[in-house]
């Protein structure tokens, strides 16, 4: 257990030095847990949630070919025409961001708003580092509401064999996606206080953006649609998510192959799959297999079970309050990686409903990313075309957005699932 341990410890550090390598370092210190025998190679593809894997890659594929369509352009053109000033454009494009987060990748989701932010920012003379982050913020938000939503969310509804339903009515009780909208309504407010003083109006652009490729949108769509449809297929198959988006996938790349009649149209959309991520989450995979063959993670969750005294109110608190702060500096899919077991063993042990403590967990983990520029994906995809435009990002600047925006999303979540799951 000493050696997994340090192992794994070991494995975190590296990852927090040298950030642009996480997936080499995870995948070569997996290689190690099987090599020294932590993990058993008979047990290598059962620690693997290839479920996860599928619905990661086929989601960002599928993605591809809907921003290539121009349709969030559309999408985005249709809510300026409605807004009467830079206050209500920077809020709407925030809010746009976070509809398209919840059912799309979170990175994928600011580099299909930002663009438009630009433009507007250009148009107005205006300094866009605050509807950029705005936009980051919102989008990490919205990725907890719905199963499709982030690589959290999947992973949480991979583990506990959530529904996409599920994240909307669960044991008989609104679920985790009126938790975030609840928080998005009051992190809504903060925001149009934040732009309470950009009251500029809005010129009105007279040609929108032409779309005429909508397969992209049926395909995501169907990608949606079907998910919710196979959530009542009773005892299907571990990997039914995951094939329905690889399906679509493939689907689109024949469809945009046909159209195009160049290799590229299918070469394309594959590149930009993060498959970065993927590496991640495989090697985390195989580690997390690999510390719980060695009882790392029953351990864990007994220390944590002592150190609650038994009281799941106060559990609750410590993972939500820890999982904010953990994931503003910490990718929170690691963490959330790690912790899913943790919590089942905890619920183990206490003889407990784990329901409320794996919301708290996505709860908190998804929107710790918001305080600082580093705490998501989302953000630093943000800050790098701000970057590419020549504006420099400081902390401050962040802060000042992040930080009351995180707080208002949270707390709202915190009362509200401790209510609906929390009290027996």
């Amino acid at each position: 257990m000493i050696w997994a341990i340090i192992l794994f410890a070991v494995t975190y550090v590296l990852m927090l030095v040298f950030s642009k390598y996480r997936p080499y370092i995870a995948l070569a210190l997996a290689l190690i847990f099987i090599a020294t025998g932590m993990l058993p190679l008979s047990d290598v593809f059962g620690s693997i949630d290839f479920n996860v894997l599928l619905m990661i890659a086929g989601t960002m594929g599928i993605v591809s070919l809907f921003i290539e369509s121009r349709m969030p352009e559309l999408l985005a053109d249709l809510i300026m025409e409605k807004v009467p000033n830079i206050r209500w454009a920077a809020v709407s494009l925030a809010l746009f961001a976070g509809i398209i987060s919840a059912f799309v990748d979170n990175v994928a989701t600011v580099l299909m708003v930002a663009p438009v932010a630009l433009e507007i920012c250009k148009k107005l003379k205006t300094n866009p580092v605050p509807f950029i982050i705005a936009i980051a913020v919102s989008s990490n938000l919205q990725g907890a509401a719905t199963l499709v939503g982030d690589t959290t969310a999947i992973m949480l509804g991979s583990a506990l064999d959530l529904s996409f339903t599920d994240f909307f009515w669960y044991s008989g009780r609104p679920g985790m996606f009126f938790a975030v909208e609840l928080g998005a309504v009051l992190s809504a407010i903060i925001l149009l206080f934040l732009f309470r003083k950009e009251k500029s109006p809005i010129p009105k652009t007279k040609d929108r953006t032409k779309v005429t490729d909508f397969v992209p949108t049926v395909l995501l769509l169907g990608t949606i649609i079907l998910l919710i449809a196979a959530s009542f297929i009773p005892n299907k198959p571990d990997v039914t998510n995951g094939l329905i988006c690889c399906v679509l996938l493939v689907i689109g790349l024949v469809y945009n192959f046909v159209r195009k009649k160049k290799l590229s149209a299918i070469i394309t959309p594959l590149k930009e799959i993060d498959f970065q991520t993927i590496g991640l989450l495989l090697g985390l995979f195989i580690m997390i297999g690999g510390i719980t063959e060695q009882g790392v993670i029953a351990a864990a969750a007994d220390l944590l079970a002592k150190m609650g005294g038994g009281n799941v109110f106060l559990l609750y608190t410590v993972i939500v309050w820890a999982s904010v702060l953990i994931s503003a500096f910490i990718d929170n899919i690691p963490y959330v990686a790690t912790m899913i077991p943790v919590i089942g063993g905890l619920a183990s042990a206490l003889q407990i409903d784990p329901t409320v403590l794996y919301f708290g967990l996505l709860s908190g983990a998804t929107l710790g990313g918001n305080c600082t520029p580093i705490g998501a994906s989302a953000n630093i995809a943000g800050i790098g075309i701000l970057r590419k435009e020549g504006y420099t990002v400081k902390n401050a600047d962040f802060f000042k957005i992040g930080i009351p925006f995180t707080m208002a999303a949270t707390i709202p979540a915190y009362i509200y699932l401790w209510l609906m799951y929390g009290i027996a």
